[in-house]
């Protein structure tokens, strides 16, 4: 009689639950959704996300709370969301730092980018650029080449993250020059360095490029991608300037806890595919270099499965290593 009762409490406990979590789910969201940025403000991730936050707040009828925790190439943050709880109201901006270029670079890392996330979708991709001061004597590739072969202990270059280290040594290993990686905490403060002469050139996300380019303080030489840019059609390719096999294209986006139920990240999914759709995001997203996508959750997961492996044969040929 009472293991019977006790099975029937058992039940009701367990519709209950389900009951609970299903109306959670139909009412999500009931509250303010953070997003979680890996990186300093002012940086290209921090620019993009504040460009579509507030749309997606309107859409969702809560407010998108946008927190900065830089550090650690992204580590920290990662860290961070991959430990909060799985409801839909913590979510990471996902760049392809953190998702696919840190696990190819760090042994032991307090993540798994397909394990412990959800992806959700991305807001977009995007080539970089490879800038240098407007007082520096190179207005080309080939001439910054020529620059630095003649100063082999007295280049450098102004790097954030692992995309952009990454980066910097494939061109070094591609045009055997010996630029030394200076590490800063964001591309602002990258592109800020150059401006002001601390390093030779950057290879950097162009969103926080773009205002020192249409100033005059920075030189763009070239972008990373297969075709000049529309947003930026003075600036060769690194294979028109003499660099080929350098094609580069990253992407950021928005991933949730792993255990995030899948109505509440498709919920997420049609609200960013909605706004990057938006005329007024797109013009924005466009004027940074970037190709809107909100595409699925799935698709999100095989291009970060794809890119780790690219990137991990990248740094094993190269012998990049962060530990």
């Amino acid at each position: 009689m009472r293991s019977r009762l006790a099975a029937r409490l058992a039940c009701l406990a367990a519709a209950s639950s389900m009951a609970a979590t299903a109306h959670a789910q139909q009412d999500f969201p009931n509250k303010p959704v953070h997003i979680i940025v890996g990186y300093a403000a002012g940086g290209g991730n921090d620019i993009i996300v504040r460009v579509v936050a507030p749309k997606m707040s309107e859409g969702l009828g809560q407010p998108v709370i946008i927190e900065n925790k830089p550090g650690a190439q992204g580590i920290i943050s990662c860290e961070y969301v991959a430990k909060s709880a799985p409801d839909g109201y913590t979510l990471l901006m996902g760049p392809s730092g953190p998702m696919t270029m840190n696990p190819a670079i760090y042994s032991k890392l307090p993540y798994a980018p397909l394990k412990d996330f959800a992806p959700i979708s991305m807001i977009g991709d995007f080539p970089l650029i490879l800038v240098v001061s407007a007082s520096l004597p190179a207005n080309s590739v080939k001439e910054l080449i020529a620059y630095a072969k003649a100063r082999p202990d007295k280049v450098n270059y102004a790097a954030s993250a692992a995309p952009f280290q990454l980066a910097a040594e494939l061109f070094n290993q591609k045009t055997g020059t010996k630029f030394v990686h200076i590490p800063y905490k964001s591309s602002g403060e990258s592109v800020g360095a150059v401006m002001s002469g601390q390093v030779t050139m950057t290879i950097m996300d162009p969103p926080p490029a773009i205002g020192p380019l249409k100033g005059g303080k920075v030189r763009g030489l070239a972008v990373t991608s297969a075709s000049r840019d529309p947003s930026m059609p003075d600036v060769p390719t690194l294979t028109e300037a003499g660099v080929p096999d350098v094609e580069i294209r990253l992407f950021t986006g928005f991933l949730a806890p792993a255990a995030t139920p899948s109505a509440i990240v498709k919920r997420l999914q049609q609200e960013l595919a909605r706004v990057v759709k938006l005329p007024e995001i797109k013009e924005r997203l466009d004027q940074m270099a970037i190709v809107p996508s909100g595409n699925t959750p799935e698709e999100f997961r095989g291009i970060i499965a794809r890119d780790i492996a690219k990137w991990t044969a990248v740094a094993k040929a190269a012998n990049i290593k962060a530990d």
